[in-house]
């Protein structure tokens, strides 16, 4: 499983900029609206200072972190959902994505035109609001006449048509559904952009970055959502240099982690998701999971066939792993458990899975 972010914004906003930075990539980053013809799928690795520890413990040769995966699209612009600039196709390329990061412009400078003329966060977080709940409104439509029939034949499909409808006039009131008290699970199969969590990158000038009245503000405006406060430009240098030479800069602006660090811990944390380690000498490993997760069902995320055969998991805490300084010397105090089918994971719980195919 990997956590599937996508990415949506008004033209040159820097989510180009961003895109880049998060994937080292060198995708056309141009000063023009729509430069972003092709949907751009980045994976990323979400940082975990844990695996480093694990992998010198085991000998590993390899590290490999849990995964998220990004999906830049082309900037929105008002109308977009009635096909103007590139419409709609390109919502459809984040339709799968588990979450929608908004990227709002709040830095200043005069060689990158702002698509409406003035920079306005307010203004566009409406304006992409508005054309996801247009774009939602569109398939409602679509759909309504099919589940009315279905309906009809199936009263289980009742419930569906009812959720539907409730949806339809949340969104044409010119709310989002995430906020809602429509059962959203009813409606899963549609797809709809406003049902998904939302994030929110605030692209700052670097000076700005410290300004806590400025997030204070703008945190505002799109609570109980999360919101990330990153400068793109700081964030493409962070990427070219080593780890020493990143901190330094950090340091310098007053900050203890890259913001795209804190936009994938966010966006783990606003999904619900976790992870579990998986450690020895070929190489230590992080899986996504959601919290609440059963360990046959941990162990399902690794192959299918764990989830089938499952016996039993093996457990230890990172933290009681790490105080022991090895597996044997762990087991010799009695920090490592043997669980069952019923076992709810923990967030770092080091495992080993027994399961018979």
């Amino acid at each position: 499983m990997s956590l599937s972010i996508g990415i949506v914004g008004l033209p040159n906003v820097g989510k180009s900029t961003l895109f880049n930075a998060l994937t080292k990539n060198n995708v056309l980053a141009a000063n023009y609206p729509f430069a972003t013809i092709e949907p751009n799928v980045g994976v990323v690795g979400v940082p975990d200072p844990r695996l480093e520890v694990l992998a010198k413990i085991f000998g590993s040769e390899k590290i490999i972190p849990a995964a998220v995966s990004f999906v830049d699209i082309a900037g929105i612009v008002k109308g977009a959902s009635e096909g103007a600039g590139l419409g709609n196709k390109f919502l459809a390329n984040i339709r799968e994505s588990d979450a929608i990061c908004q990227v709002i412009r709040v830095f200043s400078d005069g060689d990158v035109v702002h698509v409406d003329g003035r920079v306005d966060p307010a203004s566009d977080i409406e304006t992409i609001n508005t054309e996801l709940q247009l774009a939602d409104l569109q398939t409602i439509e679509k759909a309504i006449p099919r589940i009315e029939k279905e309906a009809r034949q199936n009263k289980e499909r009742a419930a569906v048509l009812d959720a539907v409808k409730a949806a339809e006039k949340i969104l044409a009131d010119g709310k989002v559904l995430s906020n809602s008290n429509v059962d959203l699970a009813l409606i899963k199969e549609l797809g709809l952009l406003t049902a998904k969590p939302f994030l929110y990158v605030f692209n700052v000038d670097a000076a700005e970055l410290a300004d806590q009245e400025l997030r204070k503000k703008l945190s505002a405006l799109v609570a109980p959502a999360e919101a990330i406060f990153l400068d793109a430009k700081t964030e493409a240098e962070l990427s070219e240099l080593d780890d020493a030479e990143a901190l330094e800069l950090l340091k310098s602006i007053g900050l203890e982690e890259p913001g795209l660090s804190t936009l994938a811990r966010v966006g783990f944390k606003t999904l619900g998701l976790q992870t579990y380690l998986t450690a020895g000498p070929k190489e230590t490993r992080a899986w996504t999971i959601h919290k609440g997760d059963t360990a046959p069902a941990a162990a399902g995320v690794i192959h299918t066939d764990f989830q089938k055969g499952f016996i039993k998991a093996e457990i230890i805490s990172f933290e009681d792993l790490v105080a022991a300084g090895s597996m044997n010397e762990a087991r010799a105090k009695g920090k490592v458990r043997m669980e069952g089918k019923e076992y709810i994971m923990r967030d770092g719980d080091v495992v080993e899975f027994r399961f018979n195919v």
